[in-house]
């Protein structure tokens, strides 16, 4: 299907919306150890063989830079997508979070000082805003040693942690990012530890009430070859993306090297992939940037593909999804 003809432009909103078309106590977790436990119930998963379709493609941000992940208000029907402040140093960890509608319209701004780099974060429905829980406090290298809700403000700065609790759900780990699942409603985190990358799931609940207790599941992330540009959650997998800038200057020669991977939270595991993406092959630059899930109104369930895309000086958001369950 031509996703890119008017009329599929027109009805773009109504496809995503009707489905048409503070520590806590150490969890004593060594570097051995797999599934704090393995209690949350088997789903069905993505099947990252077939196709994936358009939801846009080269749409403006408020800056210049690339994406670096994005989220879904799945109740008040907004997109938040992360990009590279203007004029920051990498290891500034500035951010700057846009708010868009569901055709890549964008609507307003909010810039974020110190948070981190930006490759996954939650955007939770509060009433008729959104909180966004999102890494902050970032260290030397530019990555969040925390994790923060911030409360979206239009077209305002925030300092990291300045306005917000700074969390750390997990004694000794060193950086963390999260992503949600708003279909079965969990919150995953990645987080860095002495031994190495580390997931741990939580109801969304713990969350939103700010108290963490044990995670459903805790395991070594599996060994994944590649560049991690960004993660998600679905029922009892994880997806994980990979990969770099596709090469050339609008007309490729080539594959590129964007893969998905589905894990299995139960046992820490890889259950597909890494398959290769193709999707949105002839856009320019072209580097894959976040994961997220949704679910339409309609009932069906997606999985939403970044990319940074467009030329230098102009980096546009595209972004794409796959909708077959398994």
């Amino acid at each position: 299907m031509n996703h890119n003809t008017p009329g599929f432009v027109l009805s773009r909103r109504g496809l995503l919306r009707t489905g048409v078309g503070a520590s806590l106590a150490a969890l004593g977790l060594g570097a051995g150890a797999q599934s704090a436990a393995a209690d949350v119930t088997a789903t069905k998963r993505f099947d990252l063989t077939q196709p994936s379709h358009d939801l846009f493609r080269s749409k403006d941000t408020h800056g210049a830079r690339v994406q670096q992940s994005f989220a879904f208000d799945w109740v008040n029907k907004f997109l938040f997508v992360a990009t590279k402040r203007s004029g920051s140093a990498e290891s500034a960890g500035d951010l700057c979070i846009n708010k868009m509608d569901f055709d890549g319209n964008y609507i307003s701004y909010m810039h974020l000082n110190g948070f981190g780099h930006g490759v996954a974060f939650a955007a939770l429905p509060s009433g008729s805003g959104t909180e966004l829980w999102i890494e902050c406090d970032a260290n030397g290298n530019g990555f969040g040693t925390a994790l923060a809700p911030i409360r979206y403000a239009a077209n305002t700065t925030l300092d990291s942690p300045a306005a917000a609790a700074a969390y750390r759900p997990i004694a000794g780990a060193t950086e963390y990012t999260c992503s949600v699942d708003p279909v079965y409603q969990r919150m995953i985190v990645r987080y860095h530890t002495s031994a190495g990358k580390r997931i741990a799931v939580y109801p969304l609940a713990a969350f939103e009430t700010r108290s963490f207790g044990a995670p459903l599941v805790d395991f070594k992330q599996p060994a994944i070859s590649g560049t991690a540009q960004g993660y998600t959650l679905y029922g009892s997998y994880m997806y994980y993306l990979t990969g770099d800038a596709y090469p050339g200057d609008g007309t490729p020669t080539g594959d590129g090297n964007s893969y998905v991977t589905s894990v299995d939270i139960n046992t820490g595991t890889v259950k597909q992939g890494p398959v290769l993406t193709k999707a949105g092959s002839t856009l320019h630059h072209r580097e894959p940037e976040g994961l997220a899930v949704y679910r339409t109104d309609g009932g069906e369930a997606r999985l939403f593909i970044g990319f940074a895309t467009g030329v230098e000086g102009d980096r546009r958001s595209s972004i794409f999804y796959k909708n077959v369950l398994v």
